[in-house]
């Protein structure tokens, strides 16, 4: 039997993690035990038997509940929680996702002990290294055995960096969510109703990345051109805690018009909310994708993004933090008509399967030849 510890810290890894998850346990049980632990990275009341269920995942089997700090103390911390487990499980593998600080403690933990990492979503660069997550995802990619891209572009970019051995080009787990869960959001979600909202009427935004909210300057030009928007088209605003109280501290909350700020939505909700939106603006690189998923346009409120494709394709515009230049993307999406969509650059809708079967093999391989797993 090979044994995975999966780990996750973010409300946006649980759900990556939930494909794959079910993957394991539906077609995959005879040959493989997983076992979830949560970081705590970021707290999310969301984060509830609810989520678990709308996900159809079991609860982590640990919560270290590590949140807060600089990302130095955040990560040391994670560093010696998740060494821990892994001592204790004694896995053949660990599996990471993405590019969060959990991300890094999961991979540095498992390396320093010798046991193979798989990276879910590796590849992925912005080129921008002040950013934290670039060099999470860098570090993450040199650390592990199997390499998992969602993208031919990641699959070039670790190819540039010399990166060839063990890397998978597999799709985009995020597609496999999409396809999953898109019909059960539209059954089962009464957020457009509760939101006095109508399907195709209605901008969707959200804000997060800590280059504009901690930016007075970029998150007054997001105001700006969100309260302008909201002059002629509906703006729901889905906002964090921590959002929410930078922008009542810095009085942008009053500048915001008729945009509708609410408390973050569960996810089935939110998927509803992105099929039905006219148009997305979004800093999320998961929203960003979803948009494209669900044919809805996008524009994304930061100066680079990871999720080129979607750009290339003409279904989303990079806009930065310029209120004039989101609202002349806005002004453009509303008259434009975009490319059609053609076969997606994301995979077949199955990543979560050529995950676990190349992880099945590559266990396979090693056990013949007489190695650890």
């Amino acid at each position: 039997m090979i044994k995975i510890v999966t780990i996750v810290g973010a409300r946006p890894q649980f759900i990556k993690a939930a494909a794959v998850s079910r993957c394991l346990r539906n077609e995959f049980a005879d040959r493989v035990t997983e076992i979830l632990v949560h970081t705590g990275q970021h707290y999310d009341d969301n984060m509830s038997t609810v989520f678990f269920e709308e996900l159809d995942i079991p609860h982590p089997k640990y919560n270290l509940e590590i949140s807060g700090g600089h990302h130095g103390a955040m990560t040391g911390r994670m560093l010696e929680a998740v060494e821990r487990v892994l001592l204790e499980e004694k896995p053949d593998w660990v599996l990471i996702y993405g590019d969060t600080n959990s991300t890094l403690a999961g991979a540095l933990a498992a390396a320093k002990l010798h046991i193979p990492v798989a990276h879910v979503e590796a590849g992925l660069r912005s080129f921008n290294m002040r950013m934290p997550e670039e060099i999470n995802r860098i570090v993450a990619d040199r650390l592990s055995t199997l390499l998992f891209c969602p993208t031919s572009a990641a699959v070039a970019n670790l190819a540039n960096e010399g990166v060839s051995a063990g890397v998978e080009s597999v799709g985009d787990v995020m597609f496999d969510v999409a396809l999953f869960y898109r019909e059960r959001a539209r059954k089962q979600s009464a957020a457009l109703a509760s939101l006095g909202l109508v399907e195709g009427a209605f901008a969707l935004a959200t804000c997060h990345r800590a280059e504009n909210t901690d930016d007075p300057d970029r998150l007054g030009e997001i105001v700006t051109a969100l309260a302008e928007i909201s002059a002629s088209l509906p703006v729901v605003l889905p906002i964090h805690p921590r959002t929410r109280k930078l922008l009542a501290d810095s009085g942008l909350d009053k500048k915001l018009g008729n945009v509708k700020v609410v408390d973050p939505v569960p996810f089935l909700d939110m998927v509803a909310l992105e099929q039905a939106a006219k148009v997305i603006l979004t800093d999320s690189g998961g929203v960003q994708k979803e948009a494209f998923f669900y044919g809805v346009p996008c524009i994304t409120m930061r100066d680079e993004t990871e999720w080129v494709e979607t750009v290339d394709l003409g279904w989303n515009r990079l806009v930065g933090a310029s209120a004039m230049a989101i609202d002349k993307a806005f002004q453009d999406s509303m008259q434009g008509k975009l490319p059609p969509l053609a076969k997606s650059p994301y995979g077949d809708g199955n990543a979560a399967r050529h995950i676990v079967s190349r992880i099945v093999q590559s266990s396979d391989q090693s056990s013949a030849i007489g190695g650890r797993t």
